[in-house]
């Protein structure tokens, strides 16, 4: 079988949880994605795994899958960790530090935590789990300050990995990001990863839900440098598109939130076009595809510019 994909990073939330059933994964959903993995060639390995290959610019096999866990929901302790022993298949779970630090009732304590450790490596996804966007930077920096001091004293190391909540940032929250030494950033975001990739903008599909599988396996990682636009637009009107592509191409498929796809044309493996296109949300997807290749620009408002 040919597998027409770059490595993938997936992100699971809850597990077995018919209360939120559009962040949930049923168990049954989830044996059947780890037998077609199984079946179909793939190999799940850690996020470490991947991390240390694009650390050393190799290029990254074709069949890599690395699967995540956000928010440490109790459930996953409950009905997911089983499903992860039966097929050793390795995690990261991101840690919502407050959630178990007060005990909340639906997130899994420091003892769990440490428990599935023995499978799964433990990173950081926020001590209060805030819109980053609509947080200063002064109480941004004082997030990440509170939760990984807090996150070190219960596990006795500092996390490698980070995820966004909510999966929003904007170069403003990034930037701040990287100054607590994460090796790595992963969004959440829906592509492929290659040796090219930005490895503080991993980018991560959602299996949550009903999900059709086999769509995200087919996108690889198409080489764009992304000139306009940035960051979220002034005014909220995305007035221009230019993109430079490492590869030839007669036209390519834009998708922008709110707008669906159309076809634009590429001229000398560059694409700049005049969109004046009025953003709808706070959060947008600007997504360019050649045949199975794609690449995704996040455009989400952040209340605080680039202070």
């Amino acid at each position: 079988m040919t597998l027409w994909s770059d490595a993938h990073i997936f992100v699971y939330h809850r597990f077995g949880d018919s209360r939120h059933p559009t962040t949930s994964t049923s168990k049954e959903e989830l044996v059947k994605e780890f037998e077609y993995f199984k079946s179909n060639g793939y190999e799940v390995v850690s996020l470490g795994t991947l991390v240390e290959k694009l650390k050393k610019q190799e290029p990254i096999p074709d069949n890599w899958i690395v699967l995540t866990i956000d928010d440490n929901y109790k459930s996953f302790y409950q009905n997911g960790f089983e499903i992860f022993k039966r097929y050793n298949y390795p995690f990261s779970m991101f840690v919502y530090v407050e959630a178990t630090q007060k005990r909340y009732p639906d997130y899994m304590s420091w003892e769990e935590l440490k428990e599935i450790s023995s499978l799964g490596s433990l990173e950081y996804h926020s001590y209060s789990h805030p819109h980053m966007t609509y947080t200063d930077s002064k109480k941004l920096r004082e997030d990440f300050k509170k939760g990984l001091k807090i996150f070190k004293k219960y596990l006795g190391f500092m996390p490698k990995y980070f995820s966004y909540p909510y999966g929003e940032y904007s170069k403003r929250v990034k930037d701040i990001s990287k100054e607590f030494g994460f090796e790595a950033i992963i969004n959440q975001n829906m592509g492929a990863v290659s040796k090219k990739s930005d490895i503080f903008d991993l980018d991560r599909s959602a299996l949550v839900g009903k999900t059709n599988l086999k769509y995200y396996l087919k996108f690889r990682y198409l080489d764009a440098k992304w000139i306009e636009p940035k960051g979220y637009p002034k005014n909220d009107i995305l007035k221009t598109l230019h993109v430079k592509l490492n590869k030839e191409a007669n036209s390519a498929g834009l998708y922008i939130s709110g707008y669906g796809w159309q076809k634009i044309p590429v001229r000398k493996n560059e694409i700049k076009t005049t969109l004046n296109k009025k953003l709808q949300k706070a959060r947008n997807r600007v997504i360019l595809s050649v045949n199975n290749e794609i690449s995704t620009k996040l455009l989400i408002k952040d209340k605080y510019g680039t202070k």
